[in-house]
């Protein structure tokens, strides 16, 4: 019976033994939790979620969502799969994330690439040639004044972009509509329709198609076509660039002016920072059409805007429109300002 007794203890102790060691090791993997190692020594543990754009974003249970700058890493432990995208388009199933020395240690393609060459970790579909990304936002904006003077105002804008890693196509919608005293003071629209075909980064050519009304600047109606080539001269968030010089032909169709039809030149501008932070926004736009049968005819219209987002994907925005026609009939001002606040519903 003692044999029997010290037998079973012995066999328990056995498993103590095995056991003890496995728990233990169990217990000190951060499995499914990736390890990021700052320059300054500090340790954040979470889940990678993506990188792009010089940034690293990471979900942590103490601090939410961070981003963090990759040049303030010193090395990344992964244990979850992920997908590496880099800057000559080749993407690399990975089993996990693991970053070095400046380097990216690829397991699954069994070498490393240096960290300079890497576009996208975790990319979008699109980003990998799979489809379309849409994106756009709608927004409207009213005032309405009643008192000594009644004032009524509706805003309208509205903007789709479909983008491939091939091609991208953009559809732009403006309109406002204004009365005083019940007397309309303000009929305005525009819509843009444009398509771009990418070529070796970060050029690329497009077509587009524009037509416009104002009815109280004497324009019933003037429609744009026609090429252009674009560039995108930066694109990183703290500062983006790209600019556009096309060929056109232009029809315009006035209430009380001859109407008039020209071959024309035509630009536009975009740019954009966020250099204030918290996901705000500040933009500058123009687009130019130069009349070259007449060269002192110059349409030039400009805003600069403010943009910050709010909840359940709305964004306000506070602009300064400025409208230029150097060629605008009599009794009309050659540059029409407007101050708008709106909101805007984005995806």
């Amino acid at each position: 019976m003692m044999q029997y007794e010290a037998g079973v203890k012995l066999v328990a102790l056995i498993t103590i033994v095995l056991l003890v060691p496995r728990v233990s090791l169990a217990e000190e993997k951060p499995s499914g939790r990736d390890r990021v190692i700052l320059q300054n020594g500090s340790q954040i543990i979470g889940t990678v979620v993506d990188a792009r754009g010089g940034t690293l974003t990471m979900e942590t249970d103490f601090a939410g969502t961070l981003s963090i700058g990759m040049d303030h890493i010193a090395s990344v432990e992964g244990f979850e799969p992920v997908v590496v995208l880099l800057d000559d388009k080749s993407s690399y199933d990975e089993p996990s994330l693991r970053i070095e020395e400046d380097e990216i240690q690829m397991a699954g393609a069994g070498r490393s690439v240096p960290l300079a060459e890497l576009s996208v970790i975790n990319p979008e579909p699109w980003e990998l040639g799979q489809g379309y990304k849409w994106g756009g936002l709608f927004g409207m904006g009213f005032v309405v004044e009643r008192g000594n003077t009644d004032t009524d105002e509706l805003d309208v804008n509205a903007e789709s972009v479909w983008r491939s890693t091939e091609d991208r196509y953009t559809l732009k919608w403006t309109s406002e509509q204004d009365k005083n005293n019940n007397v309309k003071t303000k009929d305005t629209w525009q819509a843009r329709a444009k398509y771009d075909y990418f070529l070796t980064d970060p050029n690329y050519v497009g077509l587009l198609a524009m037509a416009e009304s104002d009815k109280f600047q004497d324009l019933n109606l003037r429609y744009l076509v026609g090429p252009y080539y674009g560039r995108q001269f930066y694109d990183e968030p703290v500062f983006t660039l790209s600019g556009e010089l096309g060929l056109a032909y232009v029809n315009e169709d006035f209430d009380i002016a001859e109407d008039q039809d020209y071959p024309a030149a035509n630009w536009s501008l975009h740019a954009s920072s966020d250099r204030l932070g918290g996901d705000s926004s500040l933009y500058f736009d123009q687009t130019g059409i130069w009349n070259l049968d007449e060269t002192s005819d110059v349409i030039v219209n400009t805003t600069f805007g403010l943009s910050f987002p709010m909840l359940w994907q709305l964004e306000a925005a506070a602009e300064i429109l400025l409208e230029y026609d150097s060629g605008a009939v009599e009794d009309v001002d050659d540059l029409d300002q407007t101050y708008k606040f709106r909101i805007n519903y984005t995806w």
